[in-house]
This record gives C-alpha cells, structure tokens and sequence, in this order.
C-alpha cells in the first residue's frame, strides 16, 4: 500500500511539473489533481498494454519511441474526461507525458535503488538461498518492467 502511495506521489509530483513548465496544461485543485492521478495510473495499467500491443510493429519500428506517443494520448484523453485539467494541444500532451515520464524515471529509480538498499540492509542476516557469501544482491518482487 506504502508503494502505490509513493507511485502516486511521483506522478503526482510529475503531472504537477508538467503543469507548471507546459503552457497548454492547467490544472485548477488538489482534488482535480487526485483524480487525474488516479485516472492516469488505471489507464496506464489496463488502457496502455493494449495500446501498446496493437501498436508494436511502430513502437519496434521507432525504436520504442511510439512508447512515447503512446503516453501523450493518455495525457491528452485524461485531458479530455476531467474537468479541471486541460491539455490544450497534443503537443502540449506530448511535452507534458515526456516531463511525467522523465520524472517517474529518476525518482522510481531513486526510490528503488533506495528500497533495495532498505531490503539488503533488512534481509543481510537472513539464511536465504544459498547459505552465505553470494553476491548480496537480494531478490525483489519488482524486478519486471513496471507498466
């Protein structure tokens, strides 16, 4: 539950980012950001794995940069149902995806780089596979591709 919490923080933090830096996106109220969050977080679950299988030969073909537009078009459909946020344009859907993403990146990095050091700290004294000595890397539940 701690984990969807921060992931929801992070996006949070991101949309907010993109509202402040991107002048076709405005969003009017914390519950309206709430809501977007939400709204984002399931379509990226069960609208985007759909999207993206339909659109595999472009993604390959691009060199995953479809990924990107795949995003922009959640940004912008998101845009489109919530009153309260709007996104102007699918440019400014496309600049407002790339900044929510490059956030997720880097603090979704931080925050699992920092998770793992907590888990290796926590579990070092654990009998675990293999007995001792071994590459002290621990196993992780969230080693796949989060989509």
């Amino acid at each position: 539950m701690i984990q969807l919490l921060l992931r929801w923080s992070v996006l949070a933090l991101g949309v907010t980012l993109a509202t402040k830096l991107v002048p076709g996106i405005e969003c009017n109220e914390l519950s309206t950001l709430i809501i977007v969050v939400v709204l984002l977080s399931f379509l990226n679950a069960v609208l985007k794995p759909v999207l993206m299988l339909f659109a595999l030969p472009f993604i390959v073909v691009t060199m995953g940069l479809g990924i990107i537009l795949i995003n922009a078009v959640l940004f912008w459909l998101v845009g489109e149902v919530v009153d309260g946020f709007t996104v102007q344009s699918f440019g400014s859907a496309l600049i407002g995806a790339v900044i929510v993403s490059v956030t997720n990146m880097l603090l979704g990095g931080m925050l699992g780089s920092a998770k793992a050091k907590d888990e290796q700290r926590k579990g070092g004294g654990r009998g675990g596979r293999g007995g001792g000595g071994g590459s002290g890397r621990s196993r992780r539940d969230d080693d796949v591709i989060d989509i």
